[in-house]
């Protein structure tokens, strides 16, 4: 009967071994997954810059790059462009010249990725300010140039690109940079308060000295024996 008893004691060690291991184990499940979702939502600190920021900062080289073009080309367009360059830039004049509009993109490019590239600035003020006197500046280009005048695509061309460019960028900034970016600090948030209310570390393996128990004197069992004896009819 001992023995009964024993082995009974040991089926209830085993299962309630397998439910504490299988539920460490789904609580380890979830730890992983926890971490690997806050690897996917790195803070700005840690990482180098979003894939949101760095696209805006490629369309802000293309800004400059492009505008560069297509001076260049309207300076072989209108003649030489050696003579074409100290015209318009060492001999520079308000109505008679697109090298302002070109130094526009440069200011641009530079105020642009120093602020947004370089700073990692999280507020609208600096392409608001680029934008304001982009804006600005190829209003009064319009009206007080003689460029128009000329007949020239480009006289059309540059300015309303450059417009055109500049509001992309600050749409896209506005719209697209900061409400991603803000969106995934508040994702990394909730996942960290979420994961302090599970565990990170799965319980060990539980070991045999746990749950020993000790065997029974031989005394008590010779006890057992006589009193089942006593108990058992004789047979006549």
């Amino acid at each position: 009967m001992s023995s009964v008893t024993s082995v009974q004691e040991n089926v209830v060690v085993v299962n309630s071994f397998s439910h504490r291991t299988s539920f460490g184990a789904g609580h380890s499940v979830n730890a992983n997954q926890l971490v690997t979702r806050l690897a996917s939502y790195e803070p700005s600190e840690t990482r180098t810059i979003s894939d949101v920021r760095r696209t805006f900062c490629l369309f802000v080289t293309f800004d400059l790059l492009f505008v560069g073009l297509l001076w260049i080309i309207e300076l072989n367009v209108e003649g030489n462009i050696k003579s074409r360059l100290k015209d318009e830039v060492l001999h520079y004049n308000f109505k008679h010249s697109y090298f302002d509009i070109f130094l526009l993109a440069v200011f641009r490019f530079l105020a642009l990725i120093l602020a947004y590239a370089l700073c990692k600035l999280r507020h609208w003020w600096a392409i608001a300010i680029t934008t304001a006197v982009t804006s600005g500046f190829l209003i009064a280009k319009v009206i007080f140039s003689k460029l128009l005048n000329q007949g020239s695509a480009f006289a059309y061309l540059l300015p309303v690109i450059s417009f055109i460019l500049a509001w992309i960028e600050t749409w896209f900034l506005d719209f697209k940079v900061l409400p991603q970016e803000a969106e995934n600090e508040n994702r990394v948030v909730s996942i960290h308060a979420a994961s302090e209310h599970a565990p990170l570390i799965q319980p060990g393996v539980l070991s045999d000295g746990q749950f020993y128990s000790p065997p029974e004197s031989v005394s008590a069992s010779d006890e057992e024996d006589n009193k089942d004896d006593a108990e058992k009819p004789t047979l006549q």
